[in-house]
């Protein structure tokens, strides 16, 4: 592989974990920008490693099931039990995605990396409005039926 090619699926991976993290960093969310990025990055340098390792028969998927893994642990480091409640699965579940990111960066998979990338900042914006619509009508229909209760 040129290096060329090299930096420039390095470049695609941090732009891509950039865009994911700075919408993450605009909502105050714990693995912002930086942590994003990073995991972007050093998931398509794994991949790297293995495709310039492995360009004449090797499988690139075996490292990025060891990504998935180890990306898993980290993820799990961001997830807060507090009482009953759990916070901060989305900002797991998006440095998971962040690491899918890179990889795709690192295959040289640059149409499916734009495509990834815009859509997992369509969920983590526009579901959000939904999840608090749902919560809002969840409250209307607890506080009915605690009405109900008492007539």
């Amino acid at each position: 592989m040129p290096t060329l090619d090299f930096v420039f699926r390095l470049l695609a991976a941090m732009a891509a974990g950039g865009a994911l993290g700075l919408e993450r960093q605009i909502h105050n969310k714990s693995a912002g920008f930086r942590t994003n990025t990073l995991v972007s990055v050093g998931a398509c340098i794994y991949v790297l490693i293995n495709v310039l390792l492995t360009e004449n028969n090797g499988d690139p998927t075996r490292i990025i099931g060891q990504i998935v893994t180890g990306i898993g642990f980290l993820g799990a480091g961001v997830i807060l039990h507090r009482g009953m409640n759990v916070q901060g699965l989305t900002t797991a579940a998006t440095v998971w995605c962040s690491a899918a990111l890179g990889c795709l960066a690192g295959l040289g998979l640059f149409i499916e990396l734009l495509i990834a990338t815009l859509t997992i900042i369509l969920v983590n914006t526009t579901f959000k409005k939904a999840d608090k619509w749902f919560m809002s009508e969840k409250k209307k229909t607890d506080a009915d039926n605690k009405d109900k209760k008492f007539e």
